[in-house]
């Protein structure tokens, strides 16, 4: 079977091994990126697509008359049109749970550098206020241990479990919201787990429900002095309200892997350099070599199930 990767440069930065997807089509080709307009030429002859970020639309979907088989190298599914792939015997697969070790090692660094205050004692010292200090340290941020603290989380799959047992570890109490509308034994109302958390982190998806989930009224239930994180979907944190909240000191610091718009190429109220304790990383805690291998490794799967007619991780 013949198969083009759309856009390759979003997952290798030259540092994969690709001959366990290589070998699991008869013909493999890959494109580092793909504009908008070289989708339907490109997958024109093709009977399998893997793609991470190109969006295949419905239209591109019907014209591709000999495709039968959409490999997602992600978990989301957004950019495929999956009633339309579904119409047309399309079968349409993704990754799973690829990332939860790097999502939850990046979860902790943050909580780590936002309790530590290690990134304004990093710049203090680069600065040289240690160097003019009359003691032998330097403590002019607080430093707050993890332990005893409460971990809110919101989502609970592999991401959200994943950091819970390494928070667990550092003694922290987890404590995990419900889905809307879900019976859930043990789990939390959404404004039970916002009065009790001193770390909120968010695990769950960006749909309809959860937009704006946390806007200046959940900001305002949390704890004075409360931080939260967020390495899910930015617009599932309204960022003004975030931005205010940082500002008015109501919140003693916040981390984000995400924002609303990414690349922020028209700015972002968030990267304002007026707005305190404040950490961004650019969507990158998903991205360990490890994670981003198992990906590679997980198309080939997929691939292969396809070929020999079993079902694995089918999404339509």
């Amino acid at each position: 079977m013949k198969a083009v990767f759309l856009d390759l440069a979003t997952l290798d930065f030259d540092d994969l091994l690709l001959n366990s997807l290589q070998q699991s089509c008869d013909f493999f080709s890959a494109f580092s990126a793909t504009e908008p307009e070289q989708v339907a030429e490109r997958i024109i002859d093709a009977e399998i697509v893997i793609l991470n970020k190109v969006v295949l639309n419905a239209e591109l979907l019907t014209r591709a008359t000999k495709l039968k088989l959409v490999c997602i190298a992600a978990t989301g599914t957004n950019n495929v049109d999956l009633e339309a792939a579904r119409a047309l015997g399309i079968t349409v697969t993704n990754c799973q749970a690829y990332g939860t070790n790097s999502v939850a090692q990046h979860v902790l660094a943050m909580m780590l550098a936002l309790h530590t205050n290690l990134i304004a004692y990093d710049r203090a010292v680069k600065r040289g206020d240690w160097g003019r200090s009359e003691q032998f340290c330097l403590l002019d941020y607080p430093v707050a241990e993890l332990a005893g603290k409460t971990l809110g989380l919101v989502g609970f799959g592999a991401l959200g479990q994943g950091v819970a047992s390494l928070a667990e570890a550092f003694g922290m109490q987890v404590i995990v919201s419900r889905r809307q509308g879900a019976s859930e034994p043990g789990c939390l109302s959404l404004d039970e787990v916002l009065r009790q958390a001193d770390v909120l982190s968010l695990h769950c998806p960006l749909t309809d429900e959860t937009k704006d989930l946390i806007d200046a009224s959940a900001l305002a239930k949390m704890k004075a002095g409360s931080f939260l994180i967020n390495t899910a979907r930015g617009g599932i944190v309204n960022e003004n309200a975030l931005a205010e909240a940082l500002k008015s000191g109501h919140l003693a610091g916040a981390a984000t892997d995400v924002l609303s718009v990414e690349p922020p190429r028209d700015g972002n109220v968030l990267l304002d350099e007026d707005i305190p304790s404040l950490i961004i990383t650019p969507h990158s805690a998903w991205g360990s070599l490890q994670a981003r291998q198992r990906i590679v490794d997980q198309l080939a799967e997929n691939i292969g199930a396809f070929r020999s007619a079993e079902v694995l991780r089918v999404v339509n």
